[in-house]
């Protein structure tokens, strides 16, 4: 148990379920942090399995009547909840922003980037149309309907508490299914006002319910018989868990899993333009997104130098503070804990041999903020088989790898494990299109540091950063969230009878 001091004595955040909050079935909470300044700001309840059925006996019994609601009037619902959101962005962002601990102002991003998923759930009636064939047979017409599957649930990560549940929710609502979330416990607020919105907005109590907790809730939804589908963001080993524990239980399951972005830097680039883009996306959110820049590949070991040395020079101008300040660019981790893995990965790369150019550890000396802070680490000449290029660290290390030529480049990136995001920065079109057409990666960027999709594409990864059919939100989420039924009829004349014991065919 942690010795941090409580500063807000209330009772623990407990679940969202059946339109209203409720209390947590057993006592179980955890800490939650203000990670700026290292203190303990409230508890949350940790579900157990008790607290997951009860949110699934809610959506079940609020599924019958939300399936049947003209898509139309779900999609004003949501159309309700987005003008809230929008009203209360600025609130949200600092619920956010307190227990996450990235900048107000990215708090803010993270708003507006889910607020485009709901604008296109709201647009869901136009992709839940059938097809129709007229006559395929004589006097017999075709046509197949999408309709929803069900109590559906998503499982988000810490990083993102706002944006990742509305990649999910919102579509799975537009489709007719009710939903359960379980949010991560480090940042809980954000979600729970989510729901209090999506009430306020007219949703049927039921129809989107949240339950706070730990591994035994993610296992309590995973084993739930009423849970027709799941939606899960973190970790590519508990990816892998989710996926084949939530499929052999008979779910459908995407799981999205981790992440070594890398952005290939061409010498014909713009290098301050590509540097600024390169140490946003890098350091930005202390690293703390799965799209992060992790691995800078340079082409050319003049390239590299000058890179390195620009890098440097803004590194040294990078404003670490307090995730409130409008100056700041940086704020801290999540945790203690978080800081100390990320602590252990920068000892790992020195010791494996990479040249340490900027050494974050050394932040804190000097440093009166008391936080989870860790300054901004550089490595340059990392080779393919150390450990700081091979696993995600999901902190504040950058990892520069030198390379000869294009091809090798595209090479490298391919044989990874991981293929979520990737960018190159040229200025030449016919490297931009090679590059496009032969690398092995989900999410491409072209002088872009952050490929993420716009709301109606989707996103998602290839190999290990992806298990499951369908990318999320988009047109793919249509699919996800629907199953197709196909029916051919025909309407006899009924003196005509019918010749009931041969193979039917159209003519």
């Amino acid at each position: 148990m942690s010795t941090n001091p409580v500063v807000d004595l209330v009772s623990p955040i407990g679940h969202w379920i059946g339109g209203r909050r409720v209390s947590p079935a057993a006592a179980r909470t955890a800490e939650v942090f203000n990670p700026a300044t290292g203190t303990v700001i409230a508890r949350v309840a940790l579900a157990e399995a008790a607290d997951v059925d009860a949110a699934v006996r809610a959506a079940a019994a609020a599924y019958p009547a939300w399936s049947a609601t003209p898509s139309l009037r779900r999609a004003r619902i949501l159309s309700r909840f987005k003008e809230l959101v929008e009203a209360h962005a600025d609130e949200l962002a600092r619920l956010l922003s307190r227990e996450h601990g990235k900048t107000v102002s990215d708090a803010r991003g993270e708003v507006t980037r889910g607020l485009e998923v709901v604008e296109f759930a709201c647009g869901a009636p136009h992709l839940l149309k059938g097809e129709f064939s007229e006559n395929v047979g004589t006097g017999v017409d075709a046509f197949n309907m999408r309709q929803p599957i069900g109590v559906t649930s998503g499982i988000t990560p810490f990083n993102f508490p706002i944006m990742v549940p509305m990649w999910m929710f919102p579509m799975a609502l537009a489709c007719g299914n009710t939903f359960v979330l379980k949010p991560s416990e480090r940042d809980p607020s954000a979600p729970m006002r989510l729901a209090e919105l999506m009430h306020e907005a007219g949703l049927p109590p039921g129809v989107f319910n949240v339950v706070n907790g730990d591994k035994a809730a993610v296992d309590a939804i995973l084993a739930h018989p009423g849970i027709a589908a799941i939606s899960f963001v973190g970790s590519t080993p508990v990816a892998k868990r989710v996926y084949l524990d939530g499929t052999a239980a008979g779910k459908r399951v995407q799981a999205l899993g981790g992440a070594k972005n890398h952005m290939v830097i061409m010498p014909d680039a713009h290098l301050d333009q590509t540097v600024e883009a390169l140490v946003g996306a890098a350091y930005g959110s202390a690293g703390e997104r799965c799209m992060a820049i992790s691995v800078a590949v340079a082409v050319g070991d003049e390239l590299a130098d000058r890179l390195i040395d620009k890098v440097t020079t803004r590194i040294s101008s990078l404003k670490i503070g307090a995730p409130d300040d409008p100056a700041t660019e940086m704020g801290p981790l999540v945790t203690a804990a978080h800081r100390e893995r990320v602590l252990g990965y920068i000892d790992v790369g020195a010791r494996e041999g990479a040249r340490l150019v900027v050494d974050g550890r050394k932040f804190q000396e000097g440093a009166k903020l008391k936080g989870f802070f860790l300054g901004a680490t550089l490595f340059d000449r990392v080779e393919s088989h150390m450990r700081i290029y091979q696993e995600e660290i999901f902190g504040p290390v950058l990892c520069v790898v030198r390379v000869h030529s294009l091809q090798s480049a595209i090479d490298l990136i391919n044989a990874h494990a991981f293929a979520n995001g990737v960018s190159v920065f040229t200025r030449s079109g016919e490297v931009a299109r090679a590059f496009t057409q032969q690398i092995e990666v989900g999410m491409v960027g072209i002088n872009v540091a952050i490929p993420v999709p716009m709301a109606f594409f989707s996103f998602g990864g290839w190999r290990q950063s992806l298990f499951g059919d369908h990318h999320m939100y988009g047109v793919e989420s249509i699919r996800f969230n629907t199953r197709m039924k196909s029916v051919t009829q025909r309407w006899p004349v009924p003196e005509e009878g019918d010749k009931t014991f041969i193979m039917p065919t159209m003519r």
